[in-house]
């Protein structure tokens, strides 16, 4: 086989300065390279500037959630007061708010990051997480930790205000004990939906016609709200349970036993709420 050498000349204007003819210095190429390392460092500094503002604005997040925590509370408390005033309002957000953080907690237990809670004036507070839990009993166990927690920080109050005798603080454990009471009804999103997932889920139609009922006993716009979302709720959740998927039959597989545990916290909790609201009573007579 024929080998071929080949020889190619390279251009003298292609050759590295020490290989080419010596020549004087420019000094208007020298000024010129000065102008392009003073641009090129002016445009560095700039880039690092940027970098510097982008990382303290992701240092600030966390404190932008904050403080939109602390500022929807303010309104919310600047909105309760008006029935209210401001003692109680404070002090019924304050439990919301402990209601709330059972969820968080609840949350961060199975390994899912969860926002911090945000008010909604007459609505209550939302948190925000992409999901609930692996399963029906993880959902379960995070829908029970908000009225768990919501319990005992309305005991407290309760406690405190017969130690003080402040009625204040009484009427205010009470109304605690009534929020997380009805945050039990049988009917998603409500929390007492979440444990029915894992221990009856065709109790979420009872809870449903419990919502109908009391639109019609007590007619309250927050109350529709909640009615129209649990009936959308409902539905979607029970479309997918008609024709389960291998992942939707594997999220509601709660052994007997775990049912039974969810059971009991939900049963103990009500009837641990109804006392609470018995002992926190007071009666008013006017005439």
């Amino acid at each position: 086989m024929p080998h071929f050498s080949v020889k190619m000349e390279v251009p003298p204007s292609l050759l590295p300065p020490t290989l080419g003819p010596a020549t004087p210095p420019d000094p208007f190429a020298q000024r010129n390279r000065t102008r392009t390392r003073e641009k090129l460092g002016a445009a560095g500094a700039a880039i690092v500037g940027v970098l510097a503002k982008f990382k303290a604005i992701l240092l600030f997040l966390p404190k932008v959630k904050l403080l939109v925590t602390a500022g929807t509370a303010l309104v919310s408390v600047a909105a309760y007061s008006q029935i209210w005033g401001l003692p109680f309002a404070a002090g019924f957000v304050v439990l919301i708010f402990v209601h709330e953080m059972g969820h968080v907690i609840a949350l961060r237990r199975e390994g899912i990051k969860a926002s911090a809670p945000m008010f909604i004036p007459f609505m209550g507070a939302v948190i925000t997480a992409r999901s609930l839990g692996d399963n029906a009993l993880a959902e379960a166990r995070v829908g029970l930790a908000g009225p768990i927690l919501g319990s005992i920080g309305s005991a407290a109050v309760g406690v405190y205000g017969a130690l003080t005798g402040s009625d204040m603080l009484q009427a205010l454990a009470y109304v605690g004990f009534l929020i997380n009471l009805f945050n039990l009804l049988p009917v998603v999103p409500l929390d007492g939906g979440r444990a029915m997932a894992a221990m009856a889920p065709w109790m979420w139609f009872l809870g449903f016609g419990a919502m109908v009922v009391l639109d019609f006993i007590a007619p309250n716009p927050i109350l529709l709200v909640i009615t129209v979302i649990a009936g959308y709720t409902l539905y979607r959740r029970w479309e997918q349970r008609r024709s389960p998927s291998a992942a939707q039959i594997a999220y509601y597989a709660v052994s007997p036993r775990n049912r039974a545990i969810v059971g009991s916290v939900y049963i103990g909790l009500i009837v641990a709420l109804a006392i609470g609201m018995h002992l926190t009573y007071l009666h008013r007579s006017f005439s």
